[in-house]
């Protein structure tokens, strides 16, 4: 594990956190400043031409002062599961975009900007595609129809689409997935023409987890997106989640992975942060998780083509990591009262705020 020389004084911190537990924010945040008001963490990003982002979930909508900070902090918002396969067309053919749509239409009343999220994953796929087998033409066609159609009514609203989730494993190798295998790799190709013809404007990209360095499976994204431009495929970003866990260590090489990218001719974001550690939270795991927020931060930052970060959710209080990694926890930087942590603070450090 890497050790961090901790540039926050914690107790300062925590101090303040207590203090800006009702920290004023806004997207009007530039007279707010002029009134001797905080800036957002969008507002600081925007001076860097960059956006800073939560996804959120439906169910957590009825949560009034949740809404609020997610309404008022950020300026994009990416559905956490409101446009996944199971969500959209839960019976063949039949389309269902109520989830998504109930989070567009409240990004649009808070000016936000939403990322599609996402057309083709192997995980949360409805039965009628999982519990048959298919044929390769029947399944090019099921795969063709799904991307059109939802593609087709988020035109206009969404200004990016995850359009591959998670193709490879550990090694670099392709997953295993229904499309792999019944397809071969040129799905990937396919659904990022199909999502294009569909919405010639829209940031087309592939998102992943574990990617974050440069390794055999971020290699294996760096020789794909190499082979998809060579051939004319409409590629524009590589999407990098950067779920970490304070206890495997940061990904030193952050950096020069995103700018390997860039190189390419790619955009990059950092699509689905949050930094995990294992339970009870202490001072300094606390201190050292606010080190990698600042230094996720500072990378893209430095690298004019990665465009924004957006948090896996903002609060602990919905966080998904307790329920897929017991012991594990406290990911995210505001605390389950919505509270702001350390890593809050290092976050407005990193972005050139107080």
């Amino acid at each position: 594990m890497r050790k961090t020389a901790p540039r926050l004084r914690l107790a300062g911190a925590l101090a303040a956190a207590l203090m800006l537990g009702g920290i004023a924010t806004g997207p009007t945040a530039q007279a707010d400043e002029r009134h001797g008001k905080e800036p957002t963490l969008a507002d600081l990003a925007q001076r860097h031409g960059r956006y800073f982002g939560s996804a959120t979930d439906n169910p957590e909508l009825v949560d009034e002062p949740y809404k609020a900070l997610l309404g008022s902090e950020f300026d994009q918002i990416t559905p956490g599961n409101g446009m996944k396969w199971y969500a959209t067309e839960p019976q063949q053919g039949v389309f269902d975009f109520s989830q998504g749509d109930e989070i567009v239409n409240l990004a649009r009343a808070n000016r936000q900007k939403v990322r599609g999220h996402t057309l083709v994953w192997h995980s949360q796929l409805p039965g009628w595609l999982t519990e048959r087998e298919w044929t390769a033409p029947e399944l090019r066609a099921v795969l063709k129809k799904h991307i059109q159609a939802e593609v087709r009514h988020y035109r206009g609203k969404v200004f990016a689409w995850d359009v591959v989730n998670e193709a490879f494993n550990e090694d670099g190798t392709y997953r295993e997935s229904v499309f792999y295998k019944t397809l071969g790799p040129g799905y990937i190709a396919d659904a990022l023409r199909w999502a294009h013809q569909t919405d010639p404007r829209v940031k087309l990209y592939l998102n992943d987890y574990n990617i974050e360095a440069i390794g055999p499976k971020s290699d294996a994204y760096y020789k794909l997106a190499k082979e998809l431009k060579a051939k004319g495929v409409p590629l524009h970003g590589i999407g990098l989640q950067a779920h970490l866990a304070l206890q495997y260590g940061y990904p030193t090489t952050l950096e020069d992975n995103l700018r390997r990218f860039s190189r390419l001719g790619l955009d990059t974001s950092l699509t689905e942060v949050d930094i995990r550690m294992q339970l009870p939270a202490t001072e300094e795991k606390l201190t050292q998780q606010a080190e990698w927020y600042r230094d996720l931060t500072e990378a893209c930052l430095a690298v004019r083509r990665c465009v924004g970060i957006t948090l896996w959710d903002y609060t602990d209080k919905y966080s998904w990591i307790p329920a897929f990694f017991p012991g594990e926890g406290a990911a995210l930087p505001w605390d389950e009262q919505l509270a702001p942590k350390p890593a809050y603070f290092a976050l407005r450090e990193a972005l050139g705020g107080r």
